[in-house]
């Protein structure tokens, strides 16, 4: 996967899961910040598209559903081959979510298929399934 669909993927997880992120701790409260910036900042960039909106709607109203996030991703992803500073701007919102949660970076698992990330070490809290 080329560095800007690895972006555009964390950034679709990201901003799909903004609307879901409740948390208690003051890093989990920057990480929702930034999340949720992200998600305003792609709703921006789309405006006036009308696909393009609905598939951000579908996405942050059904951050679990596979398909949904896919499409973000694609969609996310062509804007940002189109838009070298749109993506940089996604890439620093990753970055800054990922330090505001104290340089561990968290991906909503579900949503993700055969990816491969190498990007450092990985901690796994909670139940873990490879099925």
């Amino acid at each position: 996967m080329d560095p800007i669909s690895t972006a555009a993927l964390a950034g679709a997880t990201l901003a799909a899961s903004a609307a879901l992120q409740s948390v208690g701790d003051e890093a989990g409260r920057s990480s929702w910040a930034v999340a949720s910036r992200l998600a305003e900042r792609i709703r921006q960039r789309f405006a006036g598209n009308r696909e393009a909106e609905g598939v951000l709607a579908q996405a942050c109203e059904h951050p679990d559903n596979e398909a949904a996030v896919g499409d973000l991703h694609r969609v996310l992803y062509a804007y940002m081959l189109q838009d070298s500073e749109f993506a940089q701007e996604v890439r620093r919102l990753i970055d800054e979510s990922v330090r505001s949660a104290g340089g561990a970076g968290g991906v909503h698992a579900a949503v993700i298929k055969n990816v491969q990330v190498n990007q450092g070490k990985v901690v796994v809290r909670g139940d873990l399934n490879f099925s």
